[in-house]
């Protein structure tokens, strides 16, 4: 992941938030407990994007936190990955707690340990059906596909070159109804057209057919940070900013997949922000369909600070404006 300003950075000019504690956590790599604290804020009554339930998620396991990838693998089963190469699944009850939680670490392709570059998710992808994972790595430039016991790699695949930068690679991927995948960059080599993003037409961590290459424009949302499909097959993004106050700025917007071609600009359409009492640095988003409704979840990274949180937030997306080829 890229930050725009380094957490080091902002913790030295701001200190601890209020409220905050700074301690040293003991190196518990075994715990498999995982605790969740409701997040207090009213229901959204209006607006586009409606919050509806919310956690802060903390656990004595020191590999747990940095969160960047979220999947639904059904009814309120969570499966979430982290920049360090942390695995979590686990079932949230109808009362909010954690059960069949399992707190592990994503295949080695050597199977020994890892360097930071071989552990670095950005996206996730899973197929309910077959029970695979595909994982973007952002130090690799690469997307793994793994077999439904999270144990195996059964292939991988460079991205194109020239490769995108190691801080700024593959961060966000999102399958489509007809079986395209797209990745987009979080900021590869900052083209004036855009961000470089990839659509592939087969399995992207397998041999095939070379990606086509579109620039995304975010209009000044933020770097992007996660996609996931919606129902209506465009695709919603996620994108963060970095500032003051708040320090982060989470956008939602729409990108219609229609309007990808080779060497195209795509732009999205903004249909709401984080609320600032929610703030933090959102990088996963998985969207399921509910009763007939549609529902984002959104994943914060901690990036292991104390005064950050590993967020789990629930929003109902309401009324959603139509495609962009039918407004114009």
């Amino acid at each position: 992941m890229r930050r725009l300003l380094s957490a080091a950075a902002i913790f030295l000019l701001l200190g601890p938030l209020p409220g905050t504690e700074q301690r040293m956590r003991v190196m518990d790599r075994a715990s498999q407990r995982i605790e969740a604290r409701p997040l207090v804020y009213p229901a959204g009554q209006t607006g586009t994007l409606r919050f509806v339930r919310g956690w802060r998620l903390v656990s004595p396991n020191a590999m747990f936190g940095g969160f960047s990838a979220l999947a639904l693998t059904g009814p309120d089963r969570f499966q979430i990955a982290g920049d360090n190469g942390v695995l979590v699944r686990m079932t949230l009850t109808d009362e909010g707690q954690p059960r069949a939680a399992h707190i592990g670490t994503i295949a080695s392709p050597t199977g020994g340990g890892r360097y930071k570059s071989q552990s670095d998710v950005e996206s996730m992808l899973v197929d309910r059906q077959s029970g695979r994972t595909w994982l973007a790595l952002e130090g690799l430039n690469q997307v793994w596909r793994l077999d439904p016991t999270l144990t195996h790699i059964e292939s991988r695949r460079a991205l194109p070159e020239p490769a995108w930068p190691s801080n700024s690679g593959p961060e966000a991927m999102a399958r489509l109804a007809d079986g395209r995948t797209l990745i987009f960059s979080e900021d590869a080599h900052s083209d004036p057209r855009g961000r470089e993003a990839l659509l592939y037409t087969g399995d992207p961590a397998a041999p095939g057919p070379a990606p086509l290459r579109f620039f995304y424009d975010a209009e000044g949302k933020g770097l992007v940070s996660d996609a996931a499909p919606l129902p209506d097959g465009r695709v919603l993004l996620v994108h963060r900013r970095l500032g003051l106050s708040p320090i982060f700025t989470t956008t939602l917007a729409i990108v219609d997949p229609a309007d990808i071609a080779k060497d195209a600009v795509v732009r999205s359409v903004a249909i709401g922000q984080v609320p600032v009492p929610l703030a933090d640095n959102y990088e996963g988003a998985a969207v399921m369909r509910r009763d007939g409704r549609t529902f984002v979840w959104l994943v914060a990274d901690n990036n292991f600070n104390a005064w950050q949180r590993s967020l789990l937030v629930e929003f109902e997306l309401v009324d959603l404006p139509g495609s962009k080829k039918a407004a114009r």
